[in-house]
């Protein structure tokens, strides 16, 4: 329970942090009026404090330290890449972040699995290499669904999601960089999670699982 807490007031910190850097430049971007940038910033800092707000309040609790490796990701992608510009800036920034996003959406494919598993209102059980396989995949799946978000949005409202990389201005070779590290770190997490529950060892995955555990009684045996 302790770490608990402690993860809790390292988000509450991080959370901070963020959204006092988004309102500084926020106010920055007023007086220069770049209307565009202001409304990108207000939106994505409305969009974490409202889950930081609400996210003890969910039906389902999902543990601290994942919340702040989410947050972190979107204050990366959506901020420092899109509003910022990191991804003209800097070559490797949309790799890093695809990367991690299949890492992130691998530990969350365990954690639904896990629920499926260990719930006592899902009779069936799982071995440890489907788990691993089930949440490569839904990690893969998200990303793919991501990839055509990005196309839909430059088709519809004429930007550009889709960077051009390595000469190609159609966007083509970014989303097929972005799915193929995507995969990769899917993959990474994925048998690192399998690798563990063969040799039943304790990760980090199964510490955040059995904290997802304690904060959701209702969903699992006693």
């Amino acid at each position: 329970m302790k770490q608990l807490d402690a993860a809790t007031k390292i988000k509450r910190g991080i959370v901070f942090v963020i959204v006092s850097l988004m309102t500084i430049d926020l106010v920055v971007v007023i007086s220069e009026g770049q209307w565009l940038s202001a409304f990108l910033i207000l939106t994505i800092a409305l969009l974490i404090l409202l889950v930081t707000v609400f996210s003890d309040r969910l039906a389902v609790q999902i543990p601290a330290e994942f919340q702040v490796l989410a947050l972190l990701f979107v204050f990366s992608a959506l901020f420092l890449g899109e509003v910022r510009s990191y991804y003209d800036k800097i070559w490797w920034w949309d790799i890093a972040l695809h990367s991690t996003s299949g890492l992130l959406m691998g530990i969350l494919g365990f954690l639904l699995v896990y629920v499926l598993n260990a719930s006592e209102k899902i009779a069936f059980s799982m071995t440890p290499r489907f788990v691993a396989f089930f949440a490569f995949m839904f990690a893969v799946a998200v990303g793919a669904l991501w990839e055509i978000f990005e196309f839909s949005m430059d088709s519809i409202l004429g930007i550009r999601m889709q960077k051009a990389m390595f000469g190609d201005p159609s966007g083509l070779t970014d989303t097929m960089w972005d799915m193929i590290v995507n995969a990769i770190g899917a993959a990474f997490i994925s048998t690192l999670g399998w690798w563990y529950m063969k040799r039943d060892r304790r990760s980090f995955i199964d510490i955040w699982i059995q904290k997802f555990v304690h904060r959701n009684p209702d969903w699992f045996e006693s």
